[in-house]
């Protein structure tokens, strides 16, 4: 056999769907679903039959995806380092890194088809074969110490083994006496205090007031055993002072919480480390850090326990592998924060299976009966006793379902309409023959 029949078997052997050398980015389009946080959906196409598919960071805009378009058509999506590098000096902090993370994610998805293995193998293969989930559960109507109990119980007959729950300083406003000041689900931040409601008050909580929101974590920890993992969220975000958290952590220190979720603002390092340093329960924070450079002095200075990155901010897949591994070498563990579709969910298995150190994934849609009907070729039922099978199929895992996407757009979005209207450049994205004379 010739040298050239050689080669010619092991092209023939090897499970392409395309011809990736030739392969170009030609459009790219999206849909826009309703749901608790919104999720707009974007779509890839190529000048052969396959695409990718990702998504903008929930509560985020399409356009944060689309200002790209021009930048990418043309461009062959296998050069991912090349295009992730242009593209991604234009993201930032919170949903505005979410146009970025969400094309890493189609790219990457469009990357595993094409050669047609699963995106964990694009990270370096797979740590484990299936992902620890913790599910997000959501306030009761009346935010009472027996209700929160009770919703916190029902994630537990769902199977979770790992919870969070979200007591606010809010609940604390139809108790007397809990605050001095009248706390609101949309109070100020500490800095800002003294404009809220034009009042001049400033929220200060009371040793009762410290006392209820012990009582919420003691009776949830009392009602679902010590059997289950349990974390809280949206007691900090600058709605309480450093003082206050660590007031607040000696209080529920007795209930073994695996973390207190972003006590501070999410961009002071030095606020979480001084929290960090002083409580024992541990401080998990990033899910509005964009990139590994505003992660580095959170690591570097270990002023968080438990890193925190969701995939639609932070950068992608690959983005989010390398913060971990930098965390890991400082005895940080990651956790994932994810409050998407599953697009975005199969994004962050295959990123978990590949993370060494990691904790647990969020997942805030369990409430949500159109959620599974989004995708197709997702297992079902894909929960079983809190953990979800790290899936095998090329790219994501999963395809679009367009009859349950249309079924769920949010007005005025259309099922990924011609965007051509983003065919040009919108945010002067230097091209070398482009004048703006012409």
């Amino acid at each position: 056999m010739t040298e050239d029949a050689v080669l010619g078997t092991m092209e023939n052997a090897v499970n392409t769907y395309s011809s990736p050398s030739e392969l170009r980015i030609t459009d790219i389009r999206t849909a826009t679903v309703c749901s608790n946080y919104d999720y707009p959906i974007i779509k890839i196409y190529t000048n052969q039959d396959v695409y990718g598919i990702g998504e903008v960071r929930d509560a985020g805009h399409r356009e944060n995806a689309l200002q790209y378009k021009s930048m990418l058509l043309g461009q062959n999506p296998c050069n991912l380092d090349m295009i992730y590098h242009n593209i991604k000096r234009y993201g930032g902090f919170a949903r505005e890194g979410g146009g970025v993370s969400g094309i890493e994610i189609a790219l990457m998805d469009l990357i595993g088809k094409v050669y047609g293995i699963p995106c964990y193998q694009l990270l370096g293969g797979k740590y484990r074969d299936k992902i620890r989930i913790y599910a997000d559960t959501p306030e009761p109507d009346t935010p009472t110490a027996e209700a929160y109990a009770e919703r916190v119980l029902g994630r537990k007959e769902m199977g979770l083994t790992f919870i969070k729950f979200d007591a606010r300083v809010d609940t604390l406003k139809d108790i007397p006496g809990a605050t001095v000041g009248v706390p609101t689900k949309h109070e100020y931040p500490v800095h800002q205090r003294s404009r809220a409601s034009g009042t001049g008050q400033v929220l200060k909580i009371t040793e009762k007031g410290f006392q209820a929101l012990a009582d919420i974590v003691a009776l949830v920890r009392e009602t679902v055993g010590w059997d289950v993992s349990l974390c809280i969220d949206h007691y900090g975000h600058g709605y309480l002072t450093p003082k206050e958290v660590i007031k607040l952590a000696g209080y529920l220190e007795p209930y073994a919480l695996s973390w207190m979720e972003d006590p501070m603002p999410s961009l002071d390092v030095w606020g979480h480390k001084r929290v960090t340093d002083a409580v024992n329960v541990p401080i998990a924070g990033g899910e509005d850090l964009y990139l590994w450079d505003q992660f580095r002095p959170f690591i570097e200075n270990r002023a968080v326990d438990i890193i925190h990155p969701d995939l639609l901010t932070s950068g992608g897949l690959t983005e989010t592998k390398r913060i971990s591994d930098y965390a890991e070498r400082y005895g940080i563990p990651t956790a994932l924060h994810f409050a998407g579709s599953p697009i975005a969910f199969m994004a962050n298995l295959h990123t978990a299976a590949a993370i060494s150190s990691f904790v647990a994934l969020e997942h805030h849609g369990l409430d949500l009966p159109f959620w599974n009907d989004l995708v197709t070729g997702m297992e079902q039922p894909y929960l079983i006793d809190g953990y979800v099978a790290v899936p095998d199929k090329p790219g994501l895992g999963v395809d679009l379902n367009l009859e349950g996407i249309e079924a769920n757009l949010r007005p005025p979005s259309g099922l990924f309409e011609p965007t051509d209207e983003w065919n040009t450049p919108k945010l002067g994205f230097w091209q070398p023959d482009r004048r703006w004379d012409k």
